[in-house]
Order: C-alpha cells, then structure tokens, then sequence
C-alpha cells in the first residue's frame, strides 16, 4: 500500500471512528455551503430578476429631438434604436401627439405602435382589449369619463393637420385604460391611423424605451447614441434606474452580509469539532509524538479530515444550493433562476479552505501536546 493510500485510509478511518461529531462538523458545513451556494446564485441572478420585475413600471429610457429641433425623424430614431443590444431591449414604442377634440371638447391624440406600446407599459389595465384593426383607438379613463364612452362605442375625432387642414375622422373605443397617470386622458391609436387622420408622416416626437439593464450600462448606451446619431437625445427615466440601482446595491450588501456570517460559523463549528477530537485523542498524539511522529504529519492527518469534511460538505451544499435558491426565484419573483455551471467548483473550493483554516487552532493545539505530560496522565 503506498503513502497515498495510507494516509486516506488512515483519515478516513479516524472519521469513522468519531461518527457522531463529524455527522454535526458535516451537516454545519453542508448547510453553510448551501446558503452560500444559493445566495452566491441568487447574487448573480438579481440584476437579471430585479431588471424584468422593474420592467413592469415602465419606460427607463427615452429618445427625444436633440437642440431646437420639434420633431425627429423616423430614421433617425431607428438609428439609435439599433444602437440597443436586442436581448436587453424589452420593448420601444415610437410616439406622435397632436391635440384634437371630440364633440369640441380639446384632448391629447397619440399615435403609437400598440404592440411595444403594450411592452413598455404593462401596467396599463384595460377594460375591454387593445385596438387590433385600423379605426380603433384606446381611451383613457378620464377621456371615457368626460364624454360618456364604452367600450364598443363610435365617436368621432376632428382637429387641424400641421399644414393647416382641418380633418374629421370616425373610431370606435377598443377599450378604456387605467394607468393612475397622465395617460388617462389621452386617446391612443396605431401610428397609421394617426397619420392617415393628420397628413404627416415620417416624423415623431419622443421613444419610450424599456431596457433591461444597469444604470452604468443605460448611460453607456445613451453617450454611444448621442454621439453617433445626430437630431436624437437619449434620456434616462431617473426615477426608474435610480430606484433598481438603489435597490440592488442593498439587496447585494445584505447577501455579502449574510455570507460573511454563515462563513464565520462553519469556521466555528469545524474548529470546535476538531478542537473536541484533538482534546478526546490527545493520548494518542502523545504516543504517536513519543514514538516519533512528526507535527507535519499530525497536522497533515487533521487538515486531511478537515479537507475530506469541508469538500463533501460543500459537494451536498452546492446541489442543495441551487434547489434552494431556485425555490427563493420562484416564490420572491415568480422566475427560475439560471444554472451557474461555475459554481459548484467554487462552492466545494470554498468549503475545503473555510475548513481548512477553521483546523489550524486544533492542529497547533495538537502540535503543542508534550508527550511526557500526557503519558504521565497528567
């Protein structure tokens, strides 16, 4: 039998043989490699989370003519659109406004595309449904209150076009919406609607954006447009990235907090284990010191136990890890939390040197044994 196999054999055995305290040294580093496991997944995975359920309040960012100009061309906007990665960008809805009147009374028109209309303000609630065929237009709840409409009801919408023509044009109400906003007292339509009523084309007046990502990599994204696409103006919602930026940063700080915790008490519990095993067999380490043995080989049997401990311990915490911080998505965001292939290695790396510094109390306790005191029975 060669040294290597020895010397497991040799540790193993000593573990057996104390089944009682190792079952508790393991459990301790199981569970603590659990909860690091989760909650270093659960670290990695919030942006993306805290990105999608901040996404349901709305626009972040927001295209707008740059200088003196009124208006900005379609091109234009489409431009700086492409300048948004496609996988972050969750919806862009392009916005023309013209004051019209129904039945003399003056409200604000808006013409849109529904569909990323629909994406950048999930929050609107709509009694009835969104306009699918062309002549239908979604009012807002203080329009539906002040001239008496319902859903399914004809009105007609009459104004003056840029160039000064007058136009008259009849639609019928989808749906009523209710956004506790300003947007309740516009009357929203497909962009071809409006500029068939209006006679203007090609032009729009702002983009509402929803982007799902970081404050530092939406203003990145808004310097690259400003100087690359001239007559557009990026703008950050501040009252959206600020909060998902405040929010994360503590989110983050409490799991550093609660890491730094459960670290500090695997340390513990294993030094404290070890300590007991080193105070229970300190004849034996007199003995063996008397007969010859070496401290390095003392200390290399307890780190070995230590090691073995911290790497099983941490193989079970980072399987039960993820299944953990998969019932916090579920339950916290109603969202599975992505896989980190990395993170079992690190996991198991991380157990073994927890343990491994939490033995060397013990194996300098065990170094110290005087062998003639302990043999004497002292």
């Amino acid at each position: 039998m060669n040294r290597q196999r020895f010397y497991v054999k040799m540790v193993v055995s000593s573990l057996l043989r104390r089944r009682s305290r190792m079952v508790v040294a393991l459990l301790a580093v199981a569970i603590g490699a659990t909860i690091l496991s989760g909650l270093i997944t659960i670290y990695y995975d919030i942006p993306r989370q805290m990105g999608q359920e901040f996404r349901s309040y709305g626009t972040n960012f927001v295209l707008i003519p740059a200088g003196q100009e009124a208006v900005m061309d379609l091109e234009r906007a489409e431009a700086a659109l492409a300048c948004l990665p496609r996988e972050s960008l969750v919806g862009a809805a392009p916005y023309r406004y013209r004051t019209v009147k129904i039945n003399e009374q003056p409200f604000m028109a808006a013409g849109t595309n529904l569909a990323e209309a629909r994406k950048t303000s999930p929050y609107w609630f709509v009694s009835g449904r969104w306009p699918e065929a062309a002549g239908e237009a979604l009012i807002g709840q203080e329009v539906a209150d002040t001239i008496r409409l319902l859903p399914g009801s004809p009105f007609t919408i009459t104004g003056t076009g840029p160039s000064g023509n007058a136009f008259s044009r009849d639609f019928a109400v989808s749906g009523i919406m209710q956004s506790g906003g300003t947007e309740e007292a516009f009357i929203f339509m497909a962009l071809a609607d409006f500029e068939a009523m209006t006679g203007e084309s090609g032009t729009i007046d702002v983009v509402e954006c929803s982007v799902s990502a970081p404050a530092e990599t939406l203003e990145a994204l808004a310097a690259k447009i400003a100087g690359e696409v001239p007559g557009v103006s990026p703008r950050l919602v501040k009252r959206l990235t600020e909060s998902e930026g405040a929010v994360l940063t503590k989110l983050q700080s409490l799991i550093y907090l609660v890491t730094i915790i459960v670290l500090l008490l695997i340390m513990i519990c294993v030094a404290t284990t070890m300590m007991a095993v080193v105070a229970e067999r300190r004849r034996e380490i007199g003995l063996r010191k008397a007969l010859g043995a070496a401290n390095g080989s003392l200390a290399a049997e307890f780190l070995g136990e230590g090691i073995f401990l911290g790497g099983l311990g941490g193989l079970l915490g980072a399987v039960s890890g993820f299944a953990f911080a998969q019932a916090v998505g579920i339950n916290v965001f109603s969202r599975s939390i992505a896989f980190q292939p990395l993170l079992l290695p690190a996991t198991i790396a991380a157990s073994i040197l927890v343990t491994g510094i939490a033995c060397i109390i013990p194996v300098r306790s065990a170094a110290d044994v005087d062998p003639a005191v302990v043999l004497r029975g002292e």
